[in-house]
């Protein structure tokens, strides 16, 4: 009788074979088996690929993560400034954590920012407290000042945003989500409107519309820019007429005949963003393309800071007749347009009004914003240690001093009975331990009165 030798390769094919038979080996390939065969699927090509496939900008990425801080220091700051005394207790503020959208803990948060929030223990309550600084406040006045004194060049946005729709209307919704993009007050629907009157109409609650249409405001940002080309860099008409200015990202992987196709698409004439097309519509896609590329454009170049959130940039689809996929839209022209996926949302950035993180352009509301970024920025740095607790005391709320006053006061007429009634005690606990005349403790008493 032969006799079977278990060696390994013999154990490993013995294995195989039982795998297979029991039906828990699948070939990954193979034209005629029993498992379930992996098949080659074409890449999809869609706007959510090519997002994450897109070639980063770090710098602008890295300036949205710093302005998503800002936001939250904001509305962080929005939340205290409501409160009666405007200071709020850190358990106060740690219920509205997650309304706000912090993940972190509400006390490491206000500790990253000292130059906007300060934490100190309450006199009277004696819990942690936090209040807005004044250096944070005086630039928060500063900048509703500055929008104050802006009040006129606002208006004219606001004209311009309404020559660019197509029936010289917009919704107050969709103006309301972008009223700190566009620089005006929280107020202006009370304060600026009806200033106002020959230019702007409210026509019912929920609709703001032209009034008159004015032709020196008709001109678009990119005109100014391509008149500056053709006679500053005498360039040839051709290649100014209907170009726009072109800024690709670091590491931006040029592909073969993409150049020839950008010379191509430059000088295809379009219709202009303040022109209107009714009589003559256009049928060629990409000449389309190019008059909603102008239009946001313009719209982004209206701006006080160049960006714009994706998701409200979608209110205004309609009343602009940018009926495509404005995501799909925005990443065929990375040199023109950025999507930054910072800050846990979309945000269109325009390329050329940036240089290094910074506004080349900059504006009086912009540079009062970068002052308050820049406390965001500067951290713990230039933080000096509190003196004594007499100083914060100097600075608390005059209602929250008055009342430790009040309170001290109490505390020591409480004491002061309770010494009298001590030493009072003790001394006719003496008189009667050393038998004294009755007398001498009345006469002693009246003295001490």
């Amino acid at each position: 009788m032969a006799s079977i030798v278990f060696g390994p390769g013999n154990m490993h094919a013995l294995s195989v074979r039982l795998r297979i038979l029991s039906g828990s080996w699948t070939f990954q390939y193979g034209p005629f088996i029993c498992g379930v065969q992996r098949r080659w699927k074409k890449p999809v090509d869609s706007a959510r690929t090519r997002l994450e496939s897109r070639t980063r900008d770090h710098r602008l990425d890295k300036l949205m993560v710093q302005l998503r801080n800002l936001k939250l220091a904001l509305v962080v700051r929005e939340l205290i400034s409501q409160q009666r005394n405007e200071y709020a207790s850190l358990q106060l503020l740690s219920k509205w954590r997650h309304e706000v959208g912090l993940n972190i803990e509400i006390g490491a948060f206000l500790k990253k920012y000292p130059h906007i929030f300060q934490i100190y223990v309450h006199p009277v309550k004696r819990n942690h407290c936090c209040k807005i600084t004044q250096k944070m406040t005086d630039l928060i006045a500063e900048e509703e000042a500055v929008i104050r004194e802006n009040e006129t060049n606002i208006v004219q946005r606001l004209k311009k945003l309404l020559m660019l729709s197509t029936n010289g209307t917009l919704n107050m919704h969709a103006l309301w989500l972008v009223r700190r993009e566009l620089g005006l007050p929280d107020d202006y629907r009370s304060s600026m409107l009806p200033k106002y009157p020959h230019d702007l109409y409210l026509e019912s609650p929920d609709t703001l519309s032209l009034v008159s249409w004015d032709d020196e405001l008709a001109v678009a940002k990119i005109e100014e820019w391509r008149k500056k080309e053709y006679t500053e860099k005498w360039l040839a008409e051709s290649e100014t007429k209907y170009a726009f200015p072109i800024n690709f990202p670091t590491g931006f992987k040029i592909e073969k005949g993409f150049r020839e196709k950008l010379k191509n698409w430059q000088r295809l004439p379009y219709t202009k963003p303040y022109e209107k097309n009714d009589l003559h519509p256009i049928h060629n896609v990409e000449r389309i393309e190019k008059r909603i590329v102008g239009i946001l454009h313009e719209l982004l170049s209206l701006t006080v800071e160049k960006i714009i959130p994706l998701e409200r940039l979608s209110h205004f689809r309609r009343v602009f007749a940018m009926e495509v996929n404005l995501r799909e839209l925005l990443l065929k022209y990375p040199g023109i347009f950025y999507i930054s996926t910072k800050g846990s949302a979309q945000t269109v950035i325009l390329r050329e009004s940036y240089s290094k993180g910074c506004l080349v352009e900059p504006n009086p509301v912009y540079n009062v914003r970068r002052k308050i970024l820049d406390l965001i920025l500067s951290g713990c740095r230039n933080v000096s240690e509190p003196e004594t607790a007499a100083l914060f005391a100097e600075e608390y709320d005059q209602a929250s001093f008055h009342e430790l006053q009040q309170n001290m006061c109490q505390v020591d007429t409480a004491n002061t009975v309770l010494e009298l009634e001590t030493d009072s005690d003790s001394y006719r606990t003496k008189c009667i331990t050393e038998k004294l005349p009755y007398q001498h403790f009345c006469a002693s008493q009246e003295k001490r009165d």
